[in-house]
């Protein structure tokens, strides 16, 4: 009987036998399977029960893929039938949920009062609701290069050759030879091994922080920052400790308490930043350079500085703080500018040793997720590096220009210039018995002040000087910061041309702030 059903069963084995063989041939065949039916065998040698778990989870979600997306009831029987008057009714009746919050009164009046330009921003652009031509003093156009004939003249040939934008993020084909010029000629004005490009100047700063600074690591950074190296810091999810604004007794102590916490409590050695600006965007202030190495060298920290503002402005050909203070670049270990401020340009980059540049060409976020600067504003870029070399005369104008209107609002009853002396942007508060940029609400009405600061700018620019008023992002920024006027000095003004303006912007204060007293 036995022998019998053996021999009935032999056909159907060996057709199994063969059957097997062939789907083990034909699955070796498949790329990888190799790998597969490694761990398999590993996996229920080890765990045979795992195994059974995972070809059940493999099971599942061959299912849930294969299964319907919805469990809608597809007879419709529940369904509540509408005619199309009652549709039409509640489409007429529905309110989308506002976006954001609607603007106030006053929030909308600030808008409204923006003016626009009609034709090329420059030194004196036209104004498109009087046709009226002002004298600029709000506009980043420190060395004059904005309209300059020669870059210009570059500009429109690199667009002939390469079109107007780079389509394209620089890790993959957004980088051509321009870009890399750029790169190479920053790297050598500054002297730094090596320079990288970034498209957007607020970007580069809040991308530069989180590729170096990680979680656990330990950044000491100045209090009044400008908001790019705020989110930047918020994005690198790293320890953070302040010091009092432009403080560097405030710094040193700040580096000593860290040190002594971290011997307390026995942690182990972490990378450490020291952040803040060459001339602080906030209210002009200019930072002891000298001083800040020092302590960097003696705590052992490594100095991120962003000169966005101090590029292109300050020392003899516009190097910055190192070529004003005769500092080595070398001792800042990034160093960020605004091709934007300081070039007249666009974008923003980053400065330093050729291993800190490369290791943002994979871990800059910014730098690898952005599409590269259009080819014009890269050449644009470089040739205004190659204006300022040799025209270190503009700069000597720029100071010149700095003076004149500081001289001029210093004699201004009512307002308290803020900043440094050699600032090329001047901020004025109103003045108050407590001089402070820090506001607390019960001393301050931030409101009101933003008013009259409006009305001030209002009736310059009715008198031929365009203002601006230094916005900020009310609840966003780390501190709140008391409502300045912001000039931007220029010096492609003549001086009788900028104490002329400061004049009327002298007048425009004395007016304003008497209305105001004699309302009070």
């Amino acid at each position: 009987m036995d022998s019998s059903t053996s021999v009935a069963l032999e056909p159907v084995l060996s057709f199994l036998a063969f059957s097997f063989s062939k789907l083990e041939s034909g699955f070796y065949r498949i790329p990888g399977s190799a790998v597969v039916a490694r761990y398999v065998k590993s996996s229920h040698q080890n765990d045979p029960g795992r195994t059974i778990l995972e070809l059940i989870l493999v099971i599942f979600a061959i299912r849930t893929l294969l299964q319907s997306r919805t469990r809608t009831d597809r007879s419709g029987k529940h369904f509540i039938k509408f005619s199309e008057k009652e549709i039409d009714e509640l489409v007429d009746e529905w309110v989308p949920e506002p976006l954001v919050q609607p603007l106030s009164e006053w929030e909308q009046k600030d808008l409204n009062s923006v003016p626009v330009i009609a034709g090329p921003n420059g030194p004196k652009p036209k104004l498109l609701a009087t046709g009226k031509i002002v004298t600029n003093l709000a506009s980043f156009n420190f060395a004059g290069l904005a309209g300059n004939e020669k870059i210009k003249e570059r500009a429109l040939d690199t667009l002939q050759k390469y079109g107007l934008g780079s389509c394209g993020p620089p890790g993959f084909y957004g980088t051509i030879d321009v870009h890399l010029d750029l790169e190479h000629d920053i790297a050598e004005f500054l002297g730094t091994e090596a320079s990288i490009l970034y498209s957007q100047g607020f970007s580069t700063i809040s991308s530069v922080i989180p590729a170096f600074c990680k979680r656990g690591d330990i950044i000491v950074a100045d209090r009044s920052v400008n908001f790019a190296i705020q989110k930047g810091i918020l994005i690198s999810r790293s320890t953070v400790r302040w010091y009092d604004h432009n403080d560097l007794k405030s710094l040193e102590d700040t580096l000593i308490s860290v040190e002594k916490e971290r011997k307390k409590r026995k942690g182990p050695l972490t990378r450490r930043f020291i952040i803040t600006e060459g001339i602080f965007e906030r209210d002009g202030e200019m930072v002891d350079l000298p001083k800040l190495v020092e302590l960097k060298l003696k705590y052992k920290y490594r100095l991120i500085m962003d000169e966005s503002i101090s590029f292109g402005t300050m020392g003899r050909t516009g190097r910055g703080l190192t070529e004003l203070y005769n500092v080595p670049a070398s001792q800042i270990d990034m160093l960020i500018g605004s091709v934007a401020n300081g070039l007249c340009s666009a974008g923003g980059f980053c400065a330093g040793s050729a291993i800190v540049v490369d290791h943002q060409r994979i871990n800059g976020t910014s730098f690898v997720f952005s599409a590269s600067m259009p080819a014009l504003l890269a050449t644009s870029g470089s040739e205004a590096i190659t204006f300022l070399r040799s025209n270190p005369s503009v700069l000597l104008n720029l100071q010149d220009n700095i003076r004149a209107i500081r001289a001029v609002l210093e004699k201004t009853e009512g307002i308290t210039l803020l900043g440094h002396r050699a600032s090329p942007i001047i901020h004025f508060c109103l003045r108050t018995q407590q001089q402070t940029l820090a506001v607390t609400q019960a001393t301050y009405d931030c409101e009101a002040e933003e008013r009259i600061l409006q009305d001030i700018v209002d009736d310059s620019i009715a008198n031929g000087v365009l203002l601006t008023r230094a916005k900020r992002l009310h609840g966003q920024e780390m501190i709140e910061s008391r409502p300045t006027i912001r000039i931007a000095a220029t010096a492609a003004l003549t001086r009788k041309e900028v104490e002329k303006a400061a004049g009327i912007v002298k007048a425009s204060i004395t007016r304003i702030l008497s209305k105001r007293n004699k309302s009070v």
